[in-house]
């Protein structure tokens, strides 16, 4: 992987959303394909029945129920008492989690710069549509939590600019383990949602111990795997001394046609690894290159895979 020469930091909301880009957003929501039953009541519709204002079906009455949900006027036409079924409105919590080291911090377009574009355009989608979102950055800590901070439960569209000032507060560096970064993260979750993981899912201690403390707790868990295009094309040839970001191993290598096409068949096989234990776990995994437009990872991506609707 090759370290962005040059890269330009986002400072403000409108370097991570511009004006185009919300438009094209506003009519989208947060979806799921399984029933969540939030802690508090939003604009989410359930398939629970409940107690509000929108009706939903009839059933017989049964000793016990409340009869103040008794149809009257049915029992008028029919001399049978039925109880009237509404719709629960409900909300949904969205969990977006962004890879900090320094591997994220490589390729032509930044792949980290990708991730906070990505993670802003999802905590938008959410906050307007009053959805708890929550955003957790892993990353180098000295503690070795793996976690370099978090920011939880924010709902509305007024909570807009302080998600854009933490994601614009993030720096890339250094390394983690993800397998504490991710216990960190089961352990805070709260209620029930949906989770997507932005990472590469380079880690020298592997991701599936991480993956395995992720998937369920009430969550659907999306991996979106982020590559740059030349990790995926590597332009380099000749004799190269090559260096770890993260932890500054080096090593000394001639790059030839057979050595590429070695490298492109072990990535190959490592990313249908990383697939194949994200189905077998219930989870689902995208890998998208950090040159796709975020209004495509938004509008085709996520929402093939049932993440917006």
């Amino acid at each position: 992987m090759l370290k962005t020469a040059s890269i330009i930091r986002p400072k403000t909301i409108d370097d991570l959303l511009n004006t185009e880009l919300i438009a094209k957003l506003d009519p989208l929501d947060l979806s799921s394909k399984r029933v969540f039953f939030g802690k508090l009541k939003g604009e989410r519709r359930s398939k629970k029945r409940g107690q509000s204002v929108e009706f939903a079906d009839h059933r017989p009455y049964t000793s016990g129920d409340d009869i103040r949900h008794i149809d009257w006027n049915i029992y008028a036409r029919l001399d049978t008492l039925f109880l009237k079924l509404f719709l629960e409105e409900e909300d949904l919590s969205l969990h977006v989690v962004i890879d900090c080291s320094a591997s994220s911090d490589c390729g032509e377009p930044n792949k980290f710069l990708f991730m906070q574009k990505a993670a802003a355009a999802l905590g938008y989608i959410g906050l307007v549509n009053l959805n708890r979102v929550t955003i957790t950055a892993m990353g180098d800590r000295d503690d070795g939590s793996g976690i370099v901070g978090s920011l939880r439960d924010l709902r509305g569209r007024r909570r807009l600019h302080d998600m854009a000032s933490f994601l614009c507060g993030l720096e890339p560096k250094g390394s983690f383990s993800f397998r504490s970064a991710a216990e960190r993260i089961a352990l805070s979750r709260r209620g029930k949602g949906v989770m997507l993981v932005f990472s590469d899912f380079f880690y020298k201690d592997g991701f599936e111990e991480g993956l395995r403390r992720l998937v369920g707790h009430g969550y659907d868990v999306f991996c979106v795997q982020v590559l740059s295009p030349q990790e995926i094309e590597p332009p380099i040839t000749g004799d190269l001394r090559l260096r770890d970001m993260e932890d500054s191993d080096s090593a000394e290598v001639t790059v030839s046609a057979p050595l590429l096409k070695r490298y492109k068949a072990n990535l190959a096989a490592y990313c249908k690894s990383l697939e194949q234990f994200c189905v077998q776990r219930s989870m689902q995994l995208m890998t998208v290159r950090s040159d796709t437009p975020i209004d495509t990872l938004m509008l085709d991506y996520l929402r093939r895979k049932g993440v917006v609707k």
